[in-house]
């Protein structure tokens, strides 16, 4: 049976409900599954726990459901692009678990390999080890993190066959692959949509990690830092 869907909001609402976790591909705004993100703002659940690298920008993104009141609570390792989220955090109206950056891809792998946790330095003698067990080996201290686990995983990939293999491009691929294995359903939008199987070679994360695939919608890019400067002038060339 084929996994491509026309809608992802019916399916949505039977996997996440008010209370449930929430892991989002995606490093800034690159990978993200945007139409999906959309389908949870739509959807309305409230009280949500979100994993992610970052919370997307200001109305963009992740950052479309934290301006709809949809989050309680979020992982992350990075959170400097959302005014509105660093405003609800520092004023304590938002729960914020932060994350090393590695730390949090490994957490997602491990979970999704079923893993339940795994010793890292990362983190020793600092607040992200504050309460967690640690353990001495070769004479190094590290600190116990646990896997990660979500109630739906979003993905955005470049490529999806009828049976969820995909294929990620470029830097989009971070942690989308991470992310599709710790969902317990996990949901895709995919720029292109096989009609055939993708060459197994070709597969980044094959689809028995994958529930359902639904169509990217289609959309300029969106740029999270526009920078522009003068191209200097090579030799000889007139100023």
């Amino acid at each position: 049976m084929s996994k491509f869907r026309e809608d992802a909001v019916a399916l949505l609402a039977d996997a996440l409900v008010d209370g449930g976790t929430l892991a989002v591909g995606g490093f800034g705004l690159s990978g993200n599954p945007f139409g999906l993100i959309e389908a949870v703002r739509t959807l309305g659940v409230r009280d949500l726990t979100v994993v992610s690298n970052n919370m997307g920008v200001d109305g963009v993104g992740l950052g479309l459901l934290i301006e709809n009141d949809q989050v309680a609570k979020v992982v992350a390792s990075y959170v400097g692009e959302n005014r509105l989220f660093a405003q609800r955090y520092l004023s304590g109206e938002l729960e914020v678990e932060f994350v090393p950056q590695g730390t949090l891809a490994e957490r997602l792998r491990a979970g999704g390999a079923g893993i339940a946790g795994f010793y890292t330095r990362t983190g020793v003698g600092t607040e992200v080890a504050e309460g967690k067990p640690h353990a001495v080996f070769e004479g190094r201290e590290y600190v116990l993190e646990r896997g990660l686990t979500v109630d739906v995983g979003l993905v955005r990939a470049h490529r999806a066959d009828p049976e969820g293999n995909l294929l990620f491009r470029r830097t989009a691929r971070n942690f989308n692959p991470l992310v599709a294995t710790a969902g317990r359903v996990t949901f895709v939008e995919a720029d292109v949509l096989e009609a055939d199987f993708l060459d197994p070679d070709a597969v980044h994360t094959p689809g028995i990690f994958v529930d359902h695939v639904t169509q990217a919608p289609r959309r300029e890019p969106v740029i999270e830092n526009r920078t522009v400067r003068q191209r200097p002038a090579l030799a000889g060339e007139a100023v």
